[in-house]
Formats: structure tokens, sequence, C-alpha cells
């Protein structure tokens, strides 16, 4: 019998930590804001062009009824997407994650690590706990940073025209 055997990827950690970052403050956004409702403009415009003089059409009611729609259901699968990766992290990273980028009143690694982690935790520790955690992350969303291969060649710029 062969073994299958499964390689963990090695990512670039600046670039990813930068992307679960964005993702996170993206959730945070979402989170905290509210949709503003588009309506229908309710008064007549006068125009001397004909209509359809651009070659184009468009609904204006069915355009704003979709974003209507789609925007809000787009922003609650977003989430849900962030609060599923979140929930399956092990429970301390999870508390960190969700202390520090998931709830809108911390914005500082210090206050998690010495106030909300009990008995609190030392810097390295913490530092070690979240790259675990945005690695994790970044794997589930799909947006990790595979790290390149220093003196890897290019298969295809090697080929002669």
């Amino acid at each position: 019998m062969t073994q299958i055997t499964f390689e963990l990827p090695e990512l670039d950690r600046k670039r990813t930590q930068a992307a679960v970052e964005a993702a996170l403050e993206k959730y945070r956004i979402f989170k905290s804001t509210l949709i503003e409702e588009r309506e229908a403009q309710t008064i007549a415009s006068w125009s001397d062009a004909p209509k359809g003089f651009t070659g184009t059409t468009s609904d204006q009611t069915s355009n704003i009824a979709i974003y209507n729609v789609d925007e809000p259901a787009a922003r609650k699968a977003y989430c849900e997407r962030i609060e599923r990766a979140v929930s399956k992290l092990p429970r301390r990273e999870r508390l960190l994650i969700t202390e520090r980028y998931l709830n809108t009143d911390c914005d500082f690694d210090y206050v998690v690590f010495n106030h909300v982690f009990d008995p609190p935790i030392g810097e390295t520790t913490y530092y070690r706990l979240k790259w675990k955690a945005f690695y994790k992350i970044a794997l589930n969303l799909n947006i990790q940073v595979v790290k390149e291969v220093k003196g890897s060649r290019n298969i295809e710029g090697n080929k002669k025209s």
C-alpha cells in the first residue's frame, strides 16, 4: 500500500496576515454599518433626447430592487463565512480572534493578552497563537498567500519561441 501524504503550504507571513486582517476588518465594518436602501426616483425629469438615445436600456426600479435584496444577502453570507471559519478554531485562538478582531471595542493586541486571557499570557505566546489562528483562517477562507520558493524557474519562461 502507498501512503498518501499531505504537505501544509508555507505561507508568506506578512501578506497572509494582511489578507486575513483585511477580511476581518471587512467583517467588522459589515457588522457595524447599516445598508441604506435605495429608492426609485419619483420625480420625472425632462429631457429633449429621445428615450434609448444612448443605446442602452435600464430599468431603475428593478436595479434598485436587485441591489436592496442582493447587497444584504451578500453581506450576511460573508459574515457567516467568517464566523464559520472562526468557530472551527481551538478555544484560545477563537477567543483571541473574537476579542481582537470581531468585537468592535478592542483595537489593541496588548489589551487582549493582558486583560482578556485568564491568566494573562505573554506577548510572545500571544503572537504565536495569533499566527496559528491566522494560518487556519487563511486556509479556511482560501485567502492564503503561499511563499514563493527562491531559485525556482518558470518553465513557461524557459521555452524558446
